[in-house]
């Protein structure tokens, strides 16, 4: 980056360490607390393991009492999270029943323009067709679109034909198209989405916006993953709350991902997946203290400027660039939750074993965001300008939540049974040995009652039945969710404690592209 655009930067993004990844990027006593973060969530989730399996053998009375209360906390856990879910639903349903096109007719918007960036590897073309017929489609003028298609070097000739020949075939019809190419083998990145939006915003800039002379205030700009179908009324959306948001330009916009593209094509496994993933953003978007950017997102081209556009050397960018955002500003950075949805791809593969494959692959890819973790509290030791309470209060939400994520499933797996058979022969006398197993199934009976809820809601975000499937397929889709308890450790606790392994070992992980397909 040049001086003169450094020069516009924020001044805490200037910081040579702003944008480290790894600890190895640094020197001295920063490597070493940098590389002390990275251990800190692995031990952590390792110790809660080990540490409950330790106390079945040798304290089997205490760990009976800590599973009976941690079987009542998942009870009252489910019924908090389900409440979010239910509540989120009803505003999602609402905000798809308005006429946003009419709503924001009361702002003077015109001078807006939306910059839409795809970074895609080897996707087919009928992904990328149908990504850009969404744009195609949205209720909004596509003049005002300003379309980038971020093609890989490393993918080859043909992939980059690809996005050359839509622009030759619709680029008329938008306000810009770009077709970019990110190179491969740059120093200092890995190979990703990360790296290529970096360079797009960059191209974008100096081909089309200072070449139009368009203010980056001006600017809203959405980073979406190539399989992203927008919702008819997106962009007026976003409109809608870019101007009714007491601060914009230190906000990130995010819509609901519906893992819905291809949901009728997809296995049980893949299903019950894509709408926990779809459930679990819903749930964040009702609790903006734990929020970060997922996925697709927007945000303005300005703020993006002053931070030098995001952060090539990442594995989790999405939520990185907001960490990045709220880290310069001093704190004063929001995620504002839209309740709009999106359309993506759920996981597949041409066998079963492949989307199982894939599916694991994908969620060990984002619980590697725990590296963002790491970030954040190396930061909050370095920018005081940011409140203390601030400072502690998201440390320690991020931090449970990897832990969580990690622990529950398997300690809810491990606890019902462990003091039973690795306790002492006295706990296997007692009244209480008998009763565990009873009480905690009694209480998980309960908490399930919450899968109810997910499969009611499920079904009402499902698409319309496509021709060739069967009525059948719906009562399928209700009996899936008995499965999310075996889902829950297989490809959430699992994959995270494999990646937070990786990270605690320094076996630092790289981008993996997860394959989407059209039939």
């Amino acid at each position: 980056m040049s001086q003169e655009e450094q020069s516009h930067m924020l001044p805490y993004a200037r910081r040579p360490d702003f944008k480290v990844a790894r600890a190895n990027e640094l020197s001295g006593t920063d490597r070493r607390f940098y590389r002390f973060l990275e251990i800190v969530p692995g031990v952590a989730a390792w110790a809660t393991i080990i540490g409950i399996i330790l106390a079945s053998i040798y304290t089997p009375f205490i760990a009976a009492y800590f599973i009976i209360a941690f079987s009542i906390y998942w009870v009252l856990k489910t019924i908090f999270l389900s409440y979010h879910v239910r509540y989120n639903w009803k505003r999602l349903k609402h905000h798809m029943e308005l006429d946003w096109e009419k709503m924001v007719q009361r702002f003077s918007y015109d001078k807006f323009y939306h910059l839409v960036i795809f970074p895609y590897y080897k996707e087919p073309a009928g992904v990328l067709e149908e990504t850009l017929n969404g744009l195609l489609e949205a209720k909004y003028d596509p003049k005002k679109l300003i379309v980038v298609f971020a093609a890989e070097e490393r993918a080859g000739v043909e992939a980059q034909t690809l996005a050359t020949n839509l622009k030759e075939k619709h680029g008329d019809r938008f306000g810009h198209f770009l077709v970019t190419t990110h190179p491969d083998n740059i120093v200092g990145e890995i190979a990703g989405k990360g790296s290529n939006v970096h360079w797009a915003l960059k191209q974008v800039k100096e081909q089309v916006i200072d070449v139009h002379n368009i203010p980056y205030k001006n600017i809203l700009t959405s980073i979406f993953d190539i399989d992203t179908v927008i919702y008819p009324d997106y962009f007026n959306c976003l409109i809608w709350f870019f101007m009714t948001v007491e601060n914009p330009y230190k906000s990130c916009f995010q819509p609901v991902p519906l893992f819905t593209n291809n949901l009728w094509e997809a296995t049980a496994f893949s299903r019950v997946m894509a709408m926990s993933s779809t459930f679990w953003q819903m749930i964040m978007q009702e609790r903006p203290e734990k929020a970060a950017t997922f996925s697709s997102h927007s945000v303005s081209f300005q703020a993006l400027y002053e931070i030098g556009y995001g952060q090539a050397n990442v594995v989790s960018e999405d939520s990185r660039i907001f960490w990045n955002l709220m880290i310069a500003n001093d704190g004063e950075f929001q995620v504002v939750s839209m309740s709009y949805p999106i359309a993506m791809d759920a996981t597949t593969a041409d066998t079963f074993w492949g989307t199982i494959k894939n599916i694991y692959r994908q969620h060990r890819r984002w619980t590697y965001g725990v590296e963002n973790w790491c970030y954040i509290v190396y930061h909050f030791t370095k920018n005081k300008a940011i409140p203390l309470r601030k400072r502690w209060g998201v440390a320690l939400l991020q931090g449970e939540g990897y832990w969580s994520l990690v622990t529950n499933p398997i300690m809810l797996f491990i606890l019902g049974w462990a003091p039973i058979f690795l306790g002492t022969p006295e706990f296997h006398q007692t009244v209480l040995s008998y009763e565990l197993p009873i009480i905690v199934r009694n209480l998980l009976i309960v908490a399930m009652f919450g899968l109810v809820v997910s499969a009611v809601i499920s079904l009402s975000l499902t698409p319309p039945r496509p021709d060739g499937h069967s009525r059948f397929r719906y009562i399928v889709m209700m009996l899936q969710w008995i499965m999310v308890p075996m889902t829950m450790i297989v490809f959430s606790a699992i994959p995270g404690l494999d990646a937070q392994t990786r990270l605690m070992f320094g076996r630092y992980m790289g981008f993996w592209v997860t394959p989407k397909a059209r039939k």
